[in-house]
């Protein structure tokens, strides 16, 4: 019999074990796991909380759909008919006190079209001329290493950046576009402006695929993201699962490993994988971790709040679903998505419900993180009446901090994962860590790096 451990039981972890489970059922080989997480409850930041008829997320709110994984895994778990669909609608800019509606005809605020170029309210028309040097400038030196924004900026000019693309792009990827590298973001601007000569006719020729993604491109469940922690749980009644089991430290004996968990002795096993953060494996690797090496691996914090109000939904702008803030201080929040514009089932009856991001770039966050609760409400009601006129006291409000837990994807990042690997496959062999720390941020990217280092360590071994 092969024993495997599986450290850790978010959404990477889950879908390990999960796997292993379906790998010995199609190989007939004798596989037993064994997930270990310290928390009392599955799921890691994915946790759905319910009140007073809200349904809300701790963590990501949904999954993007063109991951294979997940489209996988739902239909081994036969969650198929609670899967629900995103709202699609305007997405908007605050900036110079008022809401501009980022042109539909972009990519992450990044033009599809000089027609769409041409519509932005947030780019002066001097702008617009610069950004057009796009279509004549070829020539570049840039590699996937290259940071994003210098690449974007080398194009398409500052203000198209500043004004319209860095605050969309900032906001997905939780770091300044001078910190993100093309190959961590968005390869495909590359590769667009080495066959077309142009980043804009690049995504204009490949409009479809990004339209087709558009629509619809977001799930969650009818019940909130438990519902697949649940179902994966559920799914795996012969897999040892221990939790509020804290893990202490790992240590090759002979062919194999031994974990000490605090509180349950220790756990041997044939195959280790380790989903868990960066910070977290520097630890259980003890003094044997190299600090130059986990050095490497950076961390962001980000704050969010949920205000559910009795107010009609209908009082939000029309067709919108949200805005990204440019930083300009007016409104302190980072962004704000109106939740039951875009996900029905959060407000089943159309009560309205927002969600308000603060994150640590932002330059106020500092003074953020020492705020108490009532503080904290009363700042984002102060940045909902400036940008959405609402004055009503919520009905509810839900505060998820996580602080040091968001991994940023720096410049250094793809090598600091190739030097980690190669010191496991090295020193730890049929070990592997899975997850966002490592392989891909986001809840279908998280799925698919589970099922992968399941398959390795099975095949290493």
């Amino acid at each position: 019999m092969k024993k495997v451990l599986v450290v850790g039981g978010g959404i990477t972890g889950l879908s390990a074990a999960h796997r292993l489970r379906k790998l010995a059922d199609e190989s007939g080989q004798e596989i037993r796991v064994t997930l270990v997480e310290a928390d009392e409850q599955l799921g890691g930041k994915l946790r759905t909380v319910k009140k007073d008829g809200f349904i809300m997320e701790t963590g990501a709110d949904s999954i993007v759909t063109r991951h294979e994984g997940i489209r996988t895994l739902v239909e081994e778990l036969g969650l198929g008919d609670r899967v629900v669909h995103n709202a699609t609608g305007i997405s908007y800019l605050y900036r110079d006190g008022g809401l501009h509606a980022i042109p539909a005809d972009t990519v992450f605020g990044i033009p599809m079209s000089e027609e769409s170029l041409m519509k932005s309210t947030l780019v002066s028309e001097e702008g617009k001329r610069t950004a057009l040097r796009d279509f004549e400038e070829a020539e570049h030196s840039f590699t996937l290493d290259s940071p994003v924004g210098e690449f974007l900026r080398a194009f398409l000019g500052d203000e198209l950046v500043e004004r319209q693309i860095a605050p969309v792009l900032s906001g997905v990827y939780s770091g300044s576009i001078d910190s993100l590298t093309l190959g961590s973001t968005l390869p495909y601007l590359l590769e667009y402006k080495n066959e077309y000569g142009s980043i804009i006719k690049g995504l204009g020729a490949n409009r479809a695929k990004f339209e087709a993604q558009a629509n619809k491109k977001f799930l969650s469940f009818d019940g909130g993201l438990d519902v697949l922690i649940d179902a994966l749980e559920e799914a795996m009644p012969d897999a040892e699962i221990l939790k509020g089991a804290k893990a202490e430290r790992l240590r090759k004996v002979g062919g194999g490993y031994e974990l000490s968990v605090k509180g349950s002795g220790v756990i041997r096993a044939d195959a280790v994988i380790l989903a868990i953060p960066d910070g977290q494996i520097r630890k259980l690797l003890g003094e044997e971790a190299p600090d130059d090496l986990f050095r490497k691996f950076t961390n962001a914090s980000i704050l969010t709040m949920y205000l559910g109000f009795d107010l009609p939904d209908s009082d939000l702008p029309a067709d919108g679903t949200g805005f990204i803030t440019t930083g300009d201080g007016a409104v302190i929040c980072d962004a704000c998505t109106w939740t039951s514009r875009k996900w029905a089932h959060t407000s089943p009856d159309g009560r309205l419900l927002v969600r308000l991001f603060y994150k640590n770039a932002n330059p106020e966050f500092e003074e953020i993180k020492e705020m108490d609760r009532d503080a904290l409400i009363s700042l984002a009601r102060q940045d909902l009446e400036k940008s959405l006129g609402i004055k009503a006291e919520p009905a509810v409000v839900e505060v998820t901090p996580w602080y040091g837990l968001m991994p940023k994807y720096g410049l250094g990042h793809r090598t600091a994962v190739e030097e980690l690997e190669a010191l496991l496959d090295e020193e730890y062999p049929g070990v592997a860590v899975a997850g966002a720390s490592f392989h891909g941020v986001g809840i279908g990217l998280c799925i698919e790096d589970g099922r992968k280092q399941a398959e390795r360590v099975i095949a290493q071994r």
